[in-house]
């Protein structure tokens, strides 16, 4: 039976040189000695020793990130398999790559028998296409004296006669990238600074369905993408993301080199990352751009891949927005069978001969086929194999920026989800790997239950697990308040104005320094608006500038308020004085009308669980967590957690909310969080 556990490890020899080597690390960098680094060095250790899963909770300042490199390069150096650490965000990945593992290399390789080898995999798309570069992938622009074509189905850049260079942003744009990409080593996109639109990324990069792959391709030898995975294969440490894991997981394909072990970190955000990672969506436009490209790159008949177009949008017509619980109707699965069936004859009719193998536009074309094939089938099959379907039009949905009100005139867009990805994860992640999980925010109370159900570890047939907090070197209590404005209303639409009245009088107790963290982009923008001309201090909004830009001035002057949405509810790092308040407007529940949420709460509902604990409550702890733990970031912060919430204090489920959050001391007494806002804002240099 899986089981959560705080136990100490035993000492092993594996484990004794992985403390040798963390101390030597530590002492190297300038570092102190951290019990919790140590028990997770071991525990990390123990479980690659022992093949058994493990689950940590390391909470911030524990310096995680060397408490599992030091196991997996060791484990790796003694096995010569490579070992996998996979991020969720870009700014962890990057992170790890270029701070984390070379210092710790330098410290630690005159201890090693040989040097480490490390290697970051991304998707395709991340890096420059030589053949795209060359003109193998075609260019649709017509009109002459354009620097390069700027339709969807653009692939080049086209250099015709136009004087002085190209006019257009985007034109400027593909030639810094042209450039670049003859002195890159990587072509990867994340290393192009400043870097560019992802409309102009598209005119160099290309998708692994698009790619012609590397027995095809004439330039496969010197492809940026196959290079990187050629070091990956020769690595004993391989940085990925949890996207790449999902398609590892899900599809099989070989996108990772052959590994044992792998470290999962900001483990918290697998299940969403996966979910999002193997999810589609379907248009009309979609299957039309198809069409449009099968008959110019591969001079077939579409006359049935539009006509079933055109029946679609026809079944598609007047159908809601939102959850689909039995699916499509009886109507628009047909009209997406015979969707399907156009594209199977569209994809055979377009198969070409030997002669056309390095053809870039017709692979373009099968590409988008082969696609729309796959989503068709998925829909088809979407009750069988227990996939959530919903439908969406342009506003309904925007990710970080909030919800609009969707435009019921705009086309229908249908959106097909898995209802649960543990037993795909099960599977495909953890039968034959030891995998390692861990985030400052993994257990609920004492609880990894409810992170490990959703990744598969929890339920029949389940393999065994071991969960661990090895806590924090802060001293919660006594560094940070926890204050719930227990008397102000329950949140409705829109901010109220004893909600605003409450964040003027936080924020002026600080003087500033405060970090607003809002659950909508709107709620974010109304609230710097209506406070920016009463508080007279700077008040930063999220989309006034980059995040990068807005979170540096928000560190470099103490009294200035950075107000923003889930963008920043994780990973902002800004130790110090600048940020000694942490306003959340709202528990950041998922909406009432997010149709997987929904869907996974009924199916819990149906299973006998509950389903609003299982899925939103669960969503809105860690979610809350990652918001507070914005706070505390060093020995020496000091400061106040406010939740304008105040069913954070009055509901039955609130003590389970608050069981996620680091230990702060309480109150709901606003004159005592004032009181100290004031004694920290008078205390700031």
């Amino acid at each position: 039976m899986p089981e959560a556990v705080a136990t100490e490890s035993k000492e092993t020899a594996g484990g004794q040189l992985v403390i040798e080597l963390l101390d030597r690390a530590v002492s190297a960098m300038g570092g102190q000695s951290r019990s919790g680094q140590h028990e997770m060095a071991r525990q990390v250790a123990q479980a690659i020793e022992s093949g058994n899963h493990l689950l940590v909770q390391a909470g911030t300042g524990t310096g995680k990130s060397l408490a599992y490199l030091i196991p997996l390069i060791a484990h790796a150096l003694e096995s010569n398999k490579p070992a996998l650490v996979s991020t969720a965000t870009l700014a962890l990945q990057t992170q790890i790559v270029g701070r984390d593992l070379p210092r710790l290399l330098k410290a630690i390789t005159p201890a090693l028998d040989r040097p480490v080898k490390v290697a970051l995999v991304k998707g395709r798309s991340n890096y420059v296409c030589r053949h795209k570069l060359e003109g193998g992938f075609p260019s649709e622009e017509p009109s002459e004296g354009q620097l390069f074509s700027l339709g969807e189905d653009t692939a080049v850049p086209h250099f015709a006669a136009a004087a002085g260079g190209p006019q257009s942003q985007l034109g400027k744009e593909v030639v810094r990238l042209r450039e670049w990409a003859e002195k890159t080593s990587t072509g990867d996109r994340d290393e192009l600074l400043p870097g560019v639109t992802d409309r102009a990324w598209k005119q160099v990069s290309v998708t692994s369905m698009e790619c012609l792959g590397s027995q095809k391709c004439p330039l496969a030898e010197e492809c940026f993408s196959e290079l990187a995975r050629q070091d990956a294969a020769e690595a004993d440490v391989v940085v990925t993301n949890h996207a790449m894991l999902a398609v590892s997981a899900f599809e099989g394909l070989a996108v990772l080199p052959e590994y044992d072990v792998v470290v999962v970190d900001e483990a918290h955000e697998l299940q969403d990352r996966v979910t999002g990672a193997v999810s589609g969506q379907l248009s009309v436009a979609m299957v039309h751009a198809a069409a449009s490209g099968a008959r110019k790159h591969t001079a077939i008949t579409v006359d049935a891949l539009n006509a079933a177009a055109a029946n679609l949008e026809l079944a598609l017509a007047g159908a809601p927005n939102g959850l689909l619980p039995n699916g499509l109707n009886d109507e628009q699965l047909d009209c997406v069978d015979q969707l399907r069936e156009a594209c199977r004859a569209a994809l055979s009719d377009s198969k070409g001969d030997s002669s056309n193998t390095a053809d870039g536009g017709r692979q373009l074309a099968r590409s988008r086929l082969m696609l729309i094939l796959e989503l068709s089938e998925r829909l088809l099959a979407a009750r069988e194999n227990r996939e959530v379907v919903w439908i969406s039009r342009a506003g309904t949905f925007d990710p970080g920026q909030g919800y609009s009100h969707p435009d019921d005139s705009a086309p229908a867009l249908v959106n097909i989800a898995p209802l649960s990805v543990a037993g795909r994860l099960r599977e495909g992640l953890f039968a034959g790997h030891t995998v390692v999980l861990t985030s400052a925010t993994l257990a609920i109370g004492s609880a990894f239950e409810p992170a490990a159900g959703g990744l598969g570890l929890v339920g029949e047939g389940a393999p065994a697990w071991t969960g661990i907090d090895v806590g924090s070197p802060f001293d919660y209590p006594k560094q940070g308040i926890l204050y719930v404005a227990g008397h102000l209303p329950k949140p409705g639409r829109g901010a109220s104005p004893e909600s605003l009245a409450e964040l003027e009088a936080l924020i002026r107790a600080s003087n500033g320094g405060a970090l607003c963290l809002f659950s909508s982009r709107r709620a974010a923008e109304e609230a710097a608006e209506a406070l920016r001309p009463k508080l007279g201090m700077t008040v930063l909004c999220q989309g006034d500038s980059t995040m990068t830009a807005l979170v540096k001035q928000f560190a470099d002057e103490p009294d200035t308020c950075l107000f923003g949405t889930m963008s920043l509810w994780q990973g902002v790092d800004v130790p110090g004085v600048s940020c000694r308040l942490v306003v959340i407007d709202r528990i950041p529940f998922p909406r009432p009308d997010d149709p997987l949420m929904t869907a996974r709460s009924r199916a819990v509902a149906q299973a006998g669980g509950n389903g609003f604990m299982s899925v939103s409550a669960t969503h809105a702890a860690i979610r809350l967590a990652q918001g507070a733990g914005r706070l505390i970031r060093s020995t020496g912060d000091r400061g106040v957690v406010a939740v304008l919430d105040s069913r954070l204090a009055t509901e039955r489920y609130a003590g389970f909310l608050r069981g996620a959050l680091p230990p702060f001391w309480a109150t709901t007494d606003r004159t005592t969080a004032i009181a100290a806002l004031e004694r920290l804002s008078g205390e700031t240099p």
